[in-house]
């Protein structure tokens, strides 16, 4: 079965271009010593972002086949579907903290991306921890909803503080 793309990928490669905008955005920004090191960080957490969106569309087509199939192994399945939106999620909201770094430092002509780029993760985050509630293993007091809620609330916190710098 070829990988399908859901919305778990879709979070991933929106986190990774929100990640590959803020260090478009510290690379561009003049007088800023520590730039260097957040483009680093950006691009690096651009590239696990785009390996979650591989990683979530192979565990996700395995879930479906097992669901469609009615495979012995469907919960280990649902399982391992679940993993990786609780990770697309914590990414993104890293993401969105180096985007607030960014934003609070950047040039002021660039601090629109750089907020939007907060924006973006923080969408990208609370999207993935809409699909880890909706996964039919877990339920409301798992630690693995738990964990993306939390990282929903820092994304939507740093992308807050974006939107707000320079104003």
């Amino acid at each position: 079965m070829e990988p399908r793309h859901g919305a778990g990928s879709v979070a991933a490669l929106t986190a990774a271009a929100a990640a590959r905008l803020v260090a478009g955005v510290a690379r561009e920004t003049s007088g800023w010593d520590g730039s260097a090191g957040v483009v680093a960080q950006a691009s690096a957490l651009a590239e696990r972002c785009e390996a979650l969106a591989v990683e979530d569309a192979e565990a996700f087509t395995a879930a479906l086949e097992a669901l469609t199939e009615n495979l012995p192994d469907l919960v280990d399945r649902m399982v391992a579907a679940t993993a990786v939106p609780v990770e697309i999620a914590v990414v993104a909201a890293d993401v969105a903290e180096a985007a607030v770094v960014v934003a609070e430092r950047c040039d002021g002509l660039l601090r629109a991306d750089a907020a939007g780029a907060a924006a973006l993760a923080s969408g990208a985050a609370a999207a993935a921890a809409h699909l880890v509630r909706a996964n039919l293993t877990v339920t409301a007091d798992d630690p693995r909803l738990k964990r993306a809620e939390m990282a929903v609330d820092d994304a939507r916190y740093s992308a807050s503080r974006a939107l707000d710098s320079g104003t």
